[in-house]
């Protein structure tokens, strides 16, 4: 018993090593105390540099060598601010979350529906700005002040959601967002394979159109052939569509509740 209790405190320990750096960054002072000639930057100018690198060419292309040209600075001299490129992404995670709710703001919403839709169309705002943020392991995104800013506002807007337990309230936020997510992701992934292939959506489909009507006409694919002609038209919103059919699928809930009582 005495092991199994010592190996899980030492997990414990080891863990809270790994996150300390980040952490205190977040929760600390804002500045990393380090020796040596007064700083010209800050860690805010720091962290606002390398988003917006991020936000230009790319996850990929941002390192501290690159930060320090953006900033007309050392690469030796980022390290008196952060520790390396995993505490710098964990900074940059919570620096742009709060921007979620900046735009769309759930809290002044008149009703659920309406922070349901704050917080659907503001992640998927946050995702169109910084693209980056599909290509980052967000299942464990460190808590800051803008992480918990702007999940503190978007619990505030469902809070009226009648009889939604705790965890259901998380589970209502986790679907919007994910719906919000995904949407964005198929936006963003369509735009990069135009720019890959230089080819626009129209000679993309046009490409295929010979082979697709041969197809039709074999009588393979009778539900598809049977398909009107704007079923795949882009001026179907379906972020939209969905949106408001999960809307309705939480009011189904929320007026078996009221009935119930």
């Amino acid at each position: 018993m005495s092991d199994t209790k010592d190996t899980a405190d030492g997990a414990v320990e080891a863990g809270t090593a790994a996150l300390r750096p980040s952490l205190e960054l977040l929760w600390g002072a804002g500045e990393r105390p380090a020796r040596g000639p007064k700083r010209g930057l800050s860690l805010e100018t720091v962290v606002g540099a390398a988003v917006r690198i991020a936000d230009a060419e790319g996850i990929d292309t941002l390192s501290m060598r690159r930060l320090a040209g953006e900033l007309g600075t050392g690469t030796m001299s980022l390290y008196r601010y952060v520790p390396g490129k995993t505490e710098l992404l964990d900074l940059m995670l919570d620096h742009v979350q709060v921007e979620l709710i900046e735009e769309y703001d759930p809290a002044a919403a008149e009703d659920w529906r309406g922070a349901v839709r704050a917080i659907a169309y503001g992640t998927l705002a946050l995702h169109r700005r910084h693209p980056w943020l599909l290509r980052v392991n967000q299942s464990r995104v460190l808590l800051g002040p803008g992480s918990l800013r702007s999940m503190e506002v978007s619990m505030a807007g469902l809070r009226d959601l009648t009889d939604f337990s705790d965890p259901e309230l998380v589970s209502v936020l986790m679907a919007v967002q994910s719906l919000a997510a995904g949407s964005a992701r198929m936006e963003i992934e369509a735009r990069e394979a135009a720019e890959e292939m230089g080819l626009d959506n129209d000679a993309f489909w046009a490409g295929q159109l010979p082979y697709l009507e041969k197809a039709m006409r074999s009588g393979n694919y009778p539900v598809m052939a049977s398909l009107s002609e704007d079923a795949f038209s882009p001026a179907f919103d379906h972020f939209a569509f969905g949106l408001e059919r999960l809307i309705d699928g939480f009011g189904v809930l929320v007026d078996q509740r009221l009935a119930a009582r």
